[in-house]
């Protein structure tokens, strides 16, 4: 049997020059949600994105075998 997961993260666009200051604000933080979890043996079973409006939402979904 599997344990599942769901970490979100919403992030926001601002008026910038850099294309990529989502990306750019973001990876730090979601890799430190990755590695966290890794250490306690979940692992990353799917991403999702969407944007609504002015937002950006990313979701995680984890699994790990159910411990008895």
């Amino acid at each position: 049997m599997k344990e599942y997961k769901l970490e979100s993260f919403i992030y926001y666009s601002k008026l910038t020059l850099d294309t990529n200051h989502i990306l750019n604000s973001s990876t730090a933080e979601i890799q430190a949600k990755l590695d966290e979890y890794a250490k306690k043996g979940w692992r990353l079973a799917s991403s999702n994105t969407a944007s609504f409006g002015a937002a950006v939402y990313v979701y995680l979904y984890f699994e790990r075998d159910a411990e008895f």
